[in-house]
């Protein structure tokens, strides 16, 4: 069964799913390059909540992101509440709680000295908590095998690559990665695709972190790095970068940064 949107898209969903959601509008989301199939759900009488399904294969992500979500809230961290999951037909669905205003992307009311202010202690706050506790290894030492397994299996679009790198491939992109690894690692637990539209806010204040499916111990460079790249996507230049670290408090380590944006290419 398919259940309809608001805008005409569908979303198939799982055979037990579907008189629960009989009811509901389900509104499909296109914000970001995940592989998943995200989905907002209204149904009468409840509160929203999203869906999201993919396949799965090699390089599925639903089943870590659930683990991580049930993780991070047992740490305190707000993030979405798994309500449901199941698997059918090679596919996999998580249904979870909605957290309440907007992302810092696309929120109508927050000023851009308010963002950086919000993504810096929320990255802070985050990056506070023990990395002993944390069951996520996102070190480099597995993150880069994985980078290795995800080219040689053509799962890299060359053609998606940041301007700068655009016309060369996987291989060239990959090496370059592997000539520019640092020396060490400063470990946190981080999100791993630290987005403006991958943190949420009400009311002037944070209200949690989604799309949590790289979540692990690694650099704090991998969440600063996208962040800082993210507020110049949202506004254009470079003047909020320096604020964000200056917040968060950490002097700029422009080859780190840059490295962590290039390891992002692969996925």
């Amino acid at each position: 069964m398919e259940a309809g949107s608001s805008d005409g898209d569908v979303m198939p969903l799982p055979s037990q799913w579907c008189i629960a959601l009989r009811d509901a509008d389900i509104e499909m989301q296109s914000i970001g390059v995940s592989r998943a199939d995200v989905a907002r759900v209204r149904r009468p009488g409840l509160p929203d909540a999203f869906l999201k399904s993919e396949m799965i294969d090699a390089f599925s992500e639903l089943d870590g992101e659930i683990l991580r979500l049930r993780w991070l809230r047992a740490q305190g961290q707000p993030a979405p509440k798994v309500l449901d999951m199941t698997e059918e037909g090679g596919r996999r669905w998580l249904l979870m709680s909605a957290l309440p205003g907007h992302d810092l992307a696309s929120s109508p009311t927050l000023q851009p000295t308010q963002v950086v202010v919000l993504l810096a202690d929320a990255l802070r706050a985050l990056h506070a908590l023990p990395v002993a506790a944390c069951p996520f290894d996102h070190r480099l030492a597995s993150r880069l095998p994985a980078v290795a397994a995800r080219v040689a299996a053509g799962q890299i679009d060359a053609d998606d690559f940041d301007d700068e790198r655009l016309g060369k491939s996987a291989e060239q992109v990959y090496a370059e990665l592997l000539a520019t690894r640092p020396a060490d690692e400063d470990l946190v637990v981080a999100h791993g695709d630290a987005c403006l539209p991958n943190l949420i806010a009400v009311d002037g204040r944070f209200s949690g972190f989604i799309d949590c499916g790289r979540l692990g111990v690694a650099d704090r460079c991998q969440d600063l790095a996208l962040a800082a790249r993210s507020l110049v996507h949202n506004y254009g230049d470079t003047r909020w970068v320096a604020p964000l670290l200056t917040r968060y408090g950490m002097r700029a380590d422009e080859d780190r940064l840059a490295f962590y944006r290039l390891l992002d290419e692969f996925f």
